[in-house]
């Protein structure tokens, strides 16, 4: 049990809600945190984490990211106490994990990837078990709320494991908001859940989110990292290598693709102003890539009608996240990131 007494519970979460905005302008704060795992059978000592700094505003919708061993999961194990750090401050909701431990944990909930649900429990009676181990008093408990917040209220009686891959799901992260905490972090929420659930979870993401749930967010999908959050941080081996508002980020890759569809099938590829590449598809259609920081469209658009080429159709493709985590990510054996990387030589 997190906290001894009712009262004990009652202090803590009002302190948390009560501190001032001024205060409390990060929901994460963390300064040169760094993590160490000690050598064991046989295996040497692992820098996870090697010094990060890393905030996250009040209000936000926060995406880590980062490939498999990178130190996401280091991270957010000691945001929620399970992982000692080695060294580094970490701030949650304005308290210091290492002065004020209780107060940190009841601000944040965590949702982890794996599903962790007594099959023989119901809904209802999980939430007022979990609640219990916070110590919420009764009278102060939201199961009712909760249930009816995350579309979960016609299953609250049945056996838990009679609910769907998706039911379970969100009944995770109704697990995680028992003690209403300021700020909720999903690890891999959508791994395995059809495309529906999937929406339909993100669509309860946003709406907590709207009343003021800062959300952090752990995913692979990364088009829904890009679609839902406002800022986004890459760590890879232990470090953040990007950080930024979404847009800023992808907005790095200055590249651009043309898709253009001919009228007439055309037997070569037109001469392209200096800098742009272009190839022909198997369809017949012309790619042409570039980068828009020293490449006017009307330049290519010039160039197709000097050559005689009459445009039947064009689309554009504006990189996108993925892209920007591939050239991050992929490591010295890539190849060298002023081209474009995948981007230039990916298909639509």
């Amino acid at each position: 049990m997190l906290y001894e007494t009712e009262e004990a519970h009652r202090a803590v979460a009002k302190t948390a809600r009560d501190m001032p905005p001024s205060k409390t302008d990060y929901a994460i704060d963390a300064r040169g945190l760094h993590k160490i795992y000690r050598a064991q059978k046989g295996q040497p000592a692992k820098e996870a984490l090697g010094g990060i700094d890393l905030r996250v505003k009040r209000g936000s919708i926060f995406a880590l990211l980062g490939p498999n061993g990178a130190g996401k999961s280091t991270f957010i194990n000691i945001l929620g106490g399970l992982t000692i750090k080695s060294g580094g401050r970490v701030r949650i909701w304005g308290f210091d994990i290492d002065v004020n431990p209780r107060e940190a944990r009841a601000a944040i909930g965590i949702v982890p990837q794996e599903l962790h649900i007594d099959p023989f429990f119901t809904p209802r009676e999980i939430l007022d078990l979990q609640a219990g181990l916070y110590g919420v008093p009764r009278r102060e408990r939201r199961t009712d709320e909760i249930l009816r917040l995350l579309s979960l209220e016609d299953k609250a009686d049945a056996y838990s494991r009679t609910l769907s891959g998706g039911m379970r799901r969100r009944l995770m992260v109704m697990k995680a908001m028992v003690h209403a905490p300021p700020i909720l972090v999903l690890d891999e929420p959508t791994a395995g859940v059809d495309i529906e659930l999937r929406r339909q979870l993100w669509a309860h993401v946003r709406q907590m989110n709207a009343e003021g749930v800062t959300i952090i967010l752990t995913t692979h999908y990364l088009e829904e990292a890009e679609a839902l959050c406002d800022r986004i941080a890459i760590i890879d081996d232990g470090a953040v290598i990007a950080e930024g508002a979404t847009s800023d980020l992808v907005g790095q890759m200055d590249a651009k693709q043309l898709v253009i569809t001919p009228e007439a099938r055309l037997a070569r590829v037109p001469s392209m102003p200096p800098d742009v590449e272009a190839r022909l598809d198997g369809e017949g259609r012309l790619r042409v890539h570039y980068h828009p920081r020293s490449v006017k469209m009307a330049v290519i658009l010039s160039a197709l009608s000097d050559a005689g080429v009459v445009v039947a159709d064009m689309t554009t493709r504006e990189p996108a996240l993925e892209d920007l985590f591939v050239r991050l990510t992929r490591g010295a054996g890539g190849s060298d990131s002023s081209d474009g990387g995948d981007f230039f030589g990916g298909e639509i």
